[in-house]
């Protein structure tokens, strides 16, 4: 398509319009299908911010089911449920909300904040896209991102590389630091490159050590290995060192505590048996014994030495195993939060610390030729091994970025997906069954359950046979039932873990600050208890009767950011999870008699340090203020008397009795202060109101007003004098008008009730109140799961019998379970466009759960389980931390893994709302469990 050229430009640096909007969306979507023909390594993607992007496709015209780019942004919720009014242009592409440095950075020197998600802050558009939107608006800064390939074998996908690895060189001659970015997929020849380029070194005198936790890990050689295949992480140090003589000095030869350091292969060789057999040491060797247990006697720096962090070398007796911690490197905590439950999973722990060599399958097309294992079971033994020293497990990861790329780079993750793909990679890579039989399956055909289920529990085995399925698989009866022939299907199928729903009809703590539309009052915030899953209405008739709003009084929600109104909710059947609990809402108490005038927002600025970037020399501060006004043309003087109302309770009370006016141009400047006759502190009517308003003198020659007001345009980009006979027109909703607050405003009126709003919800720290009026009971959450429920219309069901796609009943049996049963609370709600996070306080049973009723399948085994460890998920989505309780079946005390810290936790403390992942283990029948709980999981009193 041939594109008019673009080159005149606007006031305010846009270009000006080539197209239309629609013309615009077709153009940038056919540049996007043409990109995803396209995939390939090296390719350009560039890193826009959501909440722009966002603007732009309402702008063009797209809806909430169509967007170009997958965004969860509170923009590109609900659409489709706006009032259907001409969404404006969008101004100059505004990145700086997700660049970490802000307007100090530019360039190479820009980084991005840590804990963005795509689709929630940023979207990613490929260059061409980038090129044409830049043409049309300007704006930036641009991002650019490479696109790699990640995987090995069938698993091989790209990736937009958004975090490049960044390493911090340390040069040993004078010990400075500097920042390195490079590709992950950069090979250790470009590293050389780069630290010689930046240092001014001979290469042949360079010398570079992984230099992790500041100890000398291993010497990075010149090649073509990846950073990535070298173990490299994010922010890790590197250590220069120049050779000075053509021999290896002899310094080279010591680590930074001064050891001597063996000179060993940067790829020891190593046996399946010297690994799965027996941790293999520094120098490659093994341990004689095979069948470890915890107290042997172990080297502390086991395999690879960038494992031990702050470990001692030389042989040392190890106290007791089980309670060293992982190190986090970089948003690992949901990767330390899975890993600990799993090598505290009593079987798999002594599986692990056994020789399991000979049933490492390297030949299985679905597993990860045995690698995932051996690095599993070799983490697993260091963790048992190294008393409480704390491990980086820096080769594990590096595996786990190889063969789950969706889990590579350093985003946050779920703890609960890694869990699955760990339990399915550790099967196939431990699957007895070498090559795997062809099998056809039968109908169920009226045959009785018991003899359909064990041939298909028989067939399963036949093809999957391993540790994982031995204590960690169950099989449910699922019967599906057509509700036009009423044909009936049953299967029995295998589970590795239970998911299960959380009643959705929890109450959410909002807090908003409400704001007097008429400046009658002081800016009030007001906690208020709704509906998770309800709207904006049921806001706002919450907050009405915290703030005994009056019934001829509206109220109007809106989001505040960046000191500026964002969003109004206007619409009252808006749901309330497109309200971050990180957003700041505020409220208006507007009159109902003016609804639909034109209102008139006032963004407080003051004096600040020239930006070069952003020009003006005046900041925004404070929450807006709003106010309706009587004419849709106001003049200067409507302006000000309604900035004169907003600002009249702000006065200080100093000055409460003295009448402040302009003796220059005798214009109104201030509201006489004098004591409210109201109870409540606030004016009774809008007469008493402009009683206490000095009136504007009649005779006044200055063309100046008494505040400082500007009027700005819709985008806030412009600064535009207001003189006392003009005349505002403008055709937008909304005027828009900057005060500036000098030194003399400063002193009449006290900002801080405008500074300083609440958050939603806001709490400090990652702790977790049990909230027992919304509790739930795990029993009622495994009752939700197995309740008879439609198919949705996107899992439709192939009937036999119709021969079409019908929207089946489906019904879930418990039918048998496994030695070690675990549950996955749905904590998490997915849509397109949408996450969310209930904080449910499920009550679940430490001892004695029994689910003895649940189980169809009557085969005299014990189904009480007792608890033995929870993945737990503190705060909201993309900020949240990871933790893990785990016990020591041994010690019978329970523990907390928080990452690197590891401590004692009271059992009766480990029942959280925080809790995400839930693991039994049976309970035999000669097993002593815990008394004081019964089998409904109360604890008594």
């Amino acid at each position: 398509m041939t594109i008019a050229d673009s080159g005149c430009l606007m006031e305010n640096g846009g270009s000006c319009l080539p197209c239309t909007p629609d013309e615009e969306k077709k153009i940038v979507k056919d540049l996007m299908d043409e990109a995803e023909l396209d995939l390939k390594e090296g390719n350009f993607y560039y890193i826009v911010s959501t909440r722009w992007f966002a603007r732009w496709e309402r702008y063009v015209g797209l809806s909430s089911d169509d967007h170009l780019v997958d965004t969860q942004s509170s923009d590109s919720q609900d659409l489709a449920a706006v009032p259907t009014s001409i969404p404006d242009r969008p101004g100059p592409i505004d990145n700086f909300d997700i660049v970490e440095n802000g307007n100090n950075g530019e360039g190479d020197d820009l980084e991005l904040a840590r804990t963005l998600l795509e689709g929630r802050d940023y979207v990613l558009v490929p260059q061409k896209v980038w090129e044409k939107l830049f043409q049309w608006y300007k704006g930036g800064p641009a991002l650019p991102r490479k696109m790699i390939s990640q995987g090995v074998f069938n698993k091989k996908q790209f990736s937009v590389e958004v975090y490049p690895l960044r390493l911090k060189l340390i040069d040993s001659r004078d010990d400075t630091e500097f920042t390195i970015r490079l590709s992950r997929k950069a090979s250790l020849h470009e590293l050389y490159e780069r630290v010689c380029t930046l240092r001014g070194t001979e290469r042949e005198k360079a010398i570079l050590w992984d230099y992790f936790n500041k100890h000398k890990q291993l010497r990075l050689v010149d090649s073509n290995r990846t950073l990535e295949e070298s173990n490299l992480q994010m922010d890790q140090e590197i250590l220069l060192e120049l050779q000075v003589h053509e021999s290896y000095p002899s310094q080279f030869g010591k680590d930074s505590t001064g050891n001597e350091l063996a000179l060993v292969a940067l790829e020891p060789s190593r046996t399946s048996t010297s690994i799965a057999g027996g941790p293999t040491l520094s120098n490659g060797h093994s341990t004689c014994s095979l069948n470890l247990r915890p107290g042997s006697v172990l080297n502390s720096g086991v395999t690879d030495t960038d494992d031990g962090f702050g470990a001692s070398s030389g042989v040392r007796r190890v106290e007791r195993g089980g309670l060293a911690g992982l190190q986090n490197m970089g948003n690992t905590c949901f990767m330390n939060s899975a890993l600990q439950c799993l090598v505290h999973t009593p079987p798999l722990v002594e599986y692990f610390l056994q020789d399991y060599s000979d049933e490492i399958n390297t030949e299985n097309p679905l597993g990860m030729h045995g690698e995932l294992a051996l690095a599993f079971g070799e983490l697993l033994r260091k963790l048992w091994s190294s008393g409480r020293t704390t491990i980086a497990p820096r080769a594990f990861k590096g595996k786990l970025a190889l063969f789950a790329p969706q889990f590579s780079g350093y985003n946050q993750h779920d703890s609960q997906e890694l869990l699955a793909f760990l339990l399915d990679g550790l099967h196939e890579d431990l699957n007895r069954v070498k090559q795997k039989p062809y099998i056809e399956m039968k109908d169920w055909c009226g045959r009785p359950d018991k003899e359909v289920a064990d041939e298909c529990w028989r067939n399963h085995k036949a093809r999957n046979d391993s540790i994982i399925v031995d204590v960690c698989q169950g099989q449910y009866k699922s019967t599906l039932v057509c509700p036009v022939c009423s044909k009936i299907s049953i299967t029995f199928d295998p589970f590795m873990y239970l998911s299960l729903p959380l009643p959705s009809t929890v109450t959410r703590s909002m807090t908003v600050t409400v704001f007097y539309g008429d400046g009658s009052g002081l800016p009030m915030p007001y906690t208020v208890s709704v509906l998770k899953n309800g709207h904006c209405r049921d806001l706002t008739q919450a907050l009405s009767t915290a703030c005994c709003l009056r019934s001829d009084e509206n109220l109007l929600l809106a989001e505040v950011y960046d000191h500026r109104i964002y969003r109004l909710f206007e619409n009252p059947y808006e749901s309330l999870t497109s309200i971050k609990d990180e957003e700041y809402i505020v409220a208006y108490r507007l009159s109902q008699k003016e609804t639909g005038k034109r209102k008139l927002e006032i963004v407080h600025q003051e004096k600040s340090t020239p930006d070069f970037l952003k020009g003006s020399g005046w900041k925004d501060f404070g929450a807006p203020l709003l106010a309706q006004l009587e004419d849709d043309s106001p003049s200067a003087a409507d302006i000000e008397l309604a900035a004169s109302r907003l600002l009249s309770r702000l006065k200080r009370t100093s000055s409460s009795n003295v009448v402040h006016s302009d003796k220059e141009n005798g214009f109104l400047s201030e509201v006489n202060g004098e004591p409210s006759n109201s109870c409540n502190g606030r004016f009774e009517s809008m007469d008493q109101l402009m009683d206490n308003i000095e009136s504007e003198p009649e005779d006044t020659s200055s063309q100046a007003l008494s505040f400082h007001l500007l009027l700005t345009d819709d985008r806030y980009s412009s600064r535009k004098p207001i003189f006392k006979d003009s005349v505002i027109k403008s055709g937008a909703n909304r005027i828009k008008v900057f005060l500036d607050w000098t030194e003399r405003e400063h002193k009449l009126y006290d900002s801080s009730y405008i500074k300083d709003l609440p958050m939603v919800y806001h709490k400090t720290g990652f702790s977790a109140k049990k909230t027992r009026q919304e509790a739930v009971s795990l029993f009622s959450c495994l009752e939700a799961f197995l309740t008879e429920e439609p198919l949705g219309p996107d899992d439709m069901w192939y009937c036999p019998g119709c021969k079409e796609h019908r929207q089946a009943t489906k019904k879930l049996d418990l039918w048998t379970l496994p030695e070690i049963l675990v549950f996955h609370l749905k904590r998490f709600s997915y849509s397109r466009y949408l996450k969310n996070k209930l904080d449910t306080f499920v009550d679940f049973p430490i001892h004695n759960l029994d689910l003895s009723k649940f189980v169809k399948q009557k085969d005299g085994r014990s189904y009480v389980y007792e608890l033995y460890a929870i993945s737990n998920h503190y705060g909201g989505l993309g900020g949240g931390h990871y933790t893990a309780f785990a016990k020591l079946i041994d010690d019978n005390r329970w523990y907390n893994f928080d990452d690197s810290r590891v401590s004692p936790v009271n059992e009766a403390d480990i029942k959280t709302s925080a809790a995400y992942v839930l693991f039994y283990r049976r309970v035999e029948p000669e097993r002593k469990v815990g008394l004081g709980e019964t089998s409904q999981g109360h604890t008594g009193s």
